[in-house]
């Protein structure tokens, strides 16, 4: 990033980097009064480190973009094959890494079926793979470790009740040899008793779960200590906006 930078004109060290590595040294840059602004984009533990670290200062900004559990409500007037495809790459585009990524996701019952089937016939179309083929949508994750904390979520999914529910797809079950690859997952009958509902998973999972109405899938999307995002499906403009105020979600 810093020799684009530079690159494009950037007088050097107008930009400087280094890697921190734990979080005593973290602490240390904090606390240092050269750091006049401190911006922090990372995990909840990681964002609560910085904070505590820059406590003993009297007047710097701390700035915290941490994890996420967004949800998303599918509603039963909404178009079931709009809203898959969109939710779907909401879900799994950089792999799900981004906190911003769609994490759990609620739906009518009346729409379930339909809306699982219509999010299978998307995933068929999806390629797993070398993230330089322009014909791949999704690649690897960061690390070894992530790829083991997403595979530990849907196992604790599958060993409650959850019922694996992706579809056949080639490139799925055969990903490259070499990088941390982690196929897109569906997950259907899912609650809030398993793992990939409560905590961040932050890869290319879509848990879906069935509500009875607007009531429940609203205490369930504010049944989280995660804030950052959620999004409500629906054709009826004044219901969306009236749901989004009950879940402190800004309209857009």
């Amino acid at each position: 990033m810093t020799k684009i930078f530079e690159d494009a004109g950037l007088p050097k060290n107008v930009m400087q980097y280094f890697h921190c590595g734990t979080v005593d040294r973290l602490k240390t840059i904090v606390q240092s009064p050269d750091i006049k602004l401190i911006c922090f984009t990372g995990s909840v533990a990681g964002g609560l480190a910085v904070q505590q670290a820059a406590n003993n200062r009297v007047a710097v900004n701390v700035g915290l973009e941490l994890g996420g559990k967004d949800p998303a409500y599918v509603r039963k007037d909404v178009d079931v094959k709009w809203a898959a495809e969109e939710i779907v790459d909401g879900a799994v585009f950089n792999s799900g890494q981004s906190c911003c990524s769609l994490e759990r996701v609620y739906v009518d019952e009346s729409v379930h079926d339909e809306f699982v089937a219509a999010v299978q016939d998307v995933l068929k179309g999806y390629k797993l793979g070398d993230p330089s083929d322009t014909k791949t949508n999704v690649g690897p994750v960061v690390s070894k470790r992530a790829a083991e904390t997403i595979a530990a979520h849907i196992k604790d999914a599958l060993n409650k009740g959850a019922t694996n529910a992706t579809p056949k797809n080639e490139s799925f079950e055969s990903p490259p040899k070499d990088g941390n690859y982690v196929c897109p997952t569906l997950l259907t009958n899912v609650n809030h008793k398993m793992t990939v509902m409560t905590e961040e998973t932050f890869g290319p999972i879509i848990p879906v779960m069935k509500v009875k109405s607007d009531e429940e899938a609203v205490k369930l999307m504010n049944d989280s200590e995660f804030g950052l995002t959620a999004s409500i499906w629906t054709k009826d403009v004044e219901a969306g906006h009236r749901l989004a105020d009950v879940c402190g979600i800004l309209p857009n």
